[in-house]
C-alpha cells in the first residue's frame, strides 16, 4: 500500500484511490490519470483488506476498483466500506459475469478492461457530478435538494411509460427514463445505459433494444452503440473512420452502416 499524503494537491478536487492486484493495470491508470484534470492519485492498494485500510486513512473521493482479485474482492470489498462520506466508486473488470452482483453497489461506472481513456475520464465525471450532488443534498438537509439538483444537470421530466427501462438493483428494481440516458454501449451479454450520475448494467441484446428505442431521441451509431444526437459535441474522420465525441467526454465509434442515419439525425 502506497500513500502519498492526506492533502488537496495542485487544486485536485478528487482524490483517488487506485485498487488492483496487477502492477500493470495499476501502472496504466496511473498514467491515463495523468491526463485527466482536477485528480490526485492518493493511493494505491493490492487486495479488498489493503483497500478498506487504504480508504480509511486516506478518505478518498473515489475508489477505482478491480472487481476480479484474490481473497475479499471488489464487490465484497465496497460493501464493506463503512467510512462516511461514503467514496465513489468505479469498477473495473475484464469479465461480465460478476454484473448481477454489481446491481448490489450503487457505482459510479463500471468500465471493461483495457480502460480507454475517454471512458475513464467520463466516470471520473460522473463521480465529481454524484459527488456534488450528495453534498448539495447535506448541506441542504432534504432530497428536495438533490432532486434540484438533478433538474439544474437538466434531467428532463417523467416521460411515457413506453420510454423507460426497469433495472435490477439490490433491493429491487429502478425506473429509468430513456429521455435521461445520454448513450448506450455493449459490455459483451450485458449493456450499460448511461445517464449524468451513473450507468446502469441490463441483461439485453443490441437488437432487443433497437426495438425497444424505435422512435426515441436515441439512434444506433455502432452495432454496440447508441447515442443521443444532442449530446454529440464533435464528429472527427480519419482513415475512413468516423467517431463522435460526446460532451461528456466519451468517444463513440460509427459504423459505416449507421452513418447515413446519423448524417439526418444531425441535420448534415
Amino acid at each position: 500500500m502506497t500513500n502519498e499524503g492526506q492533502g488537496h494537491v495542485g487544486g485536485a478536487d478528487m482524490r483517488v484511490l487506485l485498487v488492483d492486484d496487477e502492477q500493470l493495470a495499476i501502472d496504466r491508470l496511473e498514467t491515463l490519470f495523468a491526463d485527466v484534470e482536477g485528480v490526485e492519485v492518493v493511493g494505491r492498494a493490492q487486495d479488498g483488506d489493503e483497500a478498506l485500510a487504504s480508504i480509511k486513512a486516506l478518505t478518498p473521493d473515489l475508489v477505482i476498483l478491480d472487481v476480479q482479485m484474490p481473497g475479499r474482492n471488489g464487490l465484497s470489498t465496497a460493501a464493506s466500506i463503512d467510512v462516511e462520506p461514503r467514496p465513489e466508486l468505479v469498477f473495473v473488470t475484464a469479465h461480465e459475469h460478476y454484473a448481477p452482483d454489481a446491481f448490489e453497489v450503487d457505482a459510479a461506472d463500471y468500465l471493461l478492461k483495457p480502460v480507454r481513456f475517454d471512458r475513464l475520464r467520463q466516470a471520473v465525471e460522473r463521480a465529481r457530478r454524484r459527488r456534488s450532488i450528495r453534498e448539495a443534498a447535506e448541506r441542504a438537509g432534504t432530497l428536495e435538494a438533490e432532486n434540484a439538483q438533478l433538474r439544474s444537470l437538466g434531467s428532463p421530466p417523467p416521460p411515457s411509460e413506453e420510454a423507460e427501462f426497469w433495472v435490477p438493483e439490490r433491493h429491487g428494481l429502478r425506473r429509468v427514463p430513456v429521455d435521461s440516458i445520454t448513450w448506450i454501449e455493449a459490455a459483451r451479454d450485458y449493456v450499460l445505459l448511461h445517464t449524468d450520475t451513473r450507468s446502469h448494467m441490463l441483461r439485453a441484446t443490441m437488437s432487443a433494444l433497437e426495438q425497444k428505442l424505435a422512435g426515441t431521441p436515441l439512434i444506433r451509431v455502432h452495432r454496440s452503440a447508441f447515442v443521443r444526437p444532442d449530446q454529440v459535441s464533435e464528429i472527427k474522420r480519419a482513415n475512413r473512420t468516423t467517431t463522435l465525441v460526446l460532451k461528456d467526454g466519451a468517444v463513440v465509434q460509427v459504423g459505416p452502416n449507421y452513418a447515413d442515419t446519423l448524417e439526418s439525425a444531425l441535420g448534415l
